[in-house]
């Protein structure tokens, strides 16, 4: 078959990667793979299989060149989006989808008709949100805002979902879509649930390479953004409570990054908690880690967790909206933590306790590229 994956860009970032990811694996299986984004600048990824072929759509510039959306891109942005906050989408994503049409017909045009296109995070559809067509997939990688019922998530709504088959990396992520429908009265075309896909080869690669800096001794790792999402304050409370020998290193970096090692110092931690950056390859940090620990306040579907698994690394989360527990099922539902400093201090002890035990690889084989990327295609 011939796919195409479209994200917003190739920034750093959760989202952008498992677009590479699965790209990669629509290729692995044998199909014409193609990935598609708005934008080159700031490109920190690209895919792995060398049978990708990437392509880049500047949305932004086709639609100031069309002049209609030059002044439709003056109103939102000065008039609409000020009044209606982050709305800039609704008056801009009507003309974007027309341009997405007009482009794919050049793409087949040269490339041969798409059997599945997929559009990974809302970011990427809502900018081209009128485009409908039977065989594009919508995935959203994040719970939707279900308790707030102002009128403008019932107008973006109106715009981003009705008509559409939409995916959702968990059943989490899926319940809130159900929630909103009656919420905000739309009906998709159809809703499935197919999780972010793993791959675990090119991750045990990865995990190898030398990284000169890191820790000589056992450590317990987090690997996030510093951002609120992620909420690191609540992990570095639980970490002086629960006082283990092992220091705390944290991979990521963010706006929050002074605060946080603020509060280190507040809690007098500071000498045993590293903030290391970030890392183009954190696999190795993961791998020489004694334990994985997530403490976001929401995760779509915490594929970070299967990353860590892949590592060789045992996890523990918080127990958080969204989809961890569809990485942290059947046995592994003894690493959820209630969602506290005091509760996920006390599974920190628990799960330090003994020697490092074994990473199970069955408890992957729903994330493995094969399996992702068939369930696209079927």
């Amino acid at each position: 078959m011939r796919t195409l994956v479209i994200v917003r860009s190739l920034k750093m970032g959760g989202m952008e990667r498992v677009a590479c990811n699965l790209a990669d694996a629509f290729a692995e299986s044998g199909h014409e793979s193609h990935l598609m984004v708005y934008r080159k600048r700031e490109q920190g990824l690209a895919p792995e299989h060398p049978n990708v072929r990437l392509h880049v759509f500047p949305l932004r510039w086709w639609l100031r060149a069309t002049i209609v959306g030059f002044f439709l891109e003056l109103l939102a942005r000065l008039v609409m989006n000020p009044l209606i906050p982050r709305s800039y989408f609704v008056w801009t994503g009507w003309l974007g989808g027309q341009l997405l049409r007009l482009w794919l017909w050049r793409f087949e045009k040269r490339h041969g008709r798409l059997d599945r296109i997929v559009f990974r995070g809302v970011g990427t559809f809502e900018l081209v949100w009128s485009y409908r067509d039977a065989r594009a997939r919508f995935v959203l990688e994040n719970n939707l805002p279900v308790k707030k019922d102002a009128w403008r998530y019932r107008l973006f709504a109106k715009c981003l979902y009705p008509g559409k088959h939409l995916v959702t990396v968990s059943q989490g992520v899926a319940e809130t879509v159900r929630q909103a429908q009656a919420k905000w009265s739309f009906r998709p075309a159809s809703l499935q649930v197919i999780v972010n896909p793993c791959p675990v080869g090119r991750i045990r690669e990865l995990m190898r390479e030398e990284t000169s800096d890191l820790p000589d001794k056992p450590y317990i790792v987090n690997v996030a953004r510093l951002v609120p999402q992620k909420d690191h304050e609540l992990l570095l409370r639980a970490y002086a409570q629960a006082r283990p020998e092992l220091p705390l290193v944290i991979v990521g970096d963010g706006p929050l990054r002074e605060s946080l090692e603020s509060l280190a110092v507040s809690l007098n931690i500071a000498d045993r908690v590293r903030f290391v950056g970030h890392r183009n390859n954190p696999y190795p940090w993961m791998h020489h880690a004694r334990l994985f620990v997530l403490s976001s306040r929401v995760e779509g579907m915490g594929i970070v967790l299967t990353e860590a698994l892949a590592c060789g690394t045992p996890v523990i989360s918080v127990d958080c909206p969204g989809g961890i527990r569809e990485v942290l099922k059947g046995e592994l539902e003894e690493a959820i933590a209630p969602h506290s400093a005091e509760g996920l201090a006390e599974k920190m002890k628990v799960a330090l306790t003994g020697p490092k035990p074994a990473v199970n690889d069955a408890w992957l084989h729903d994330f493995l590229p094969s399996r992702v990327a068939k369930r696209f295609v079927e």
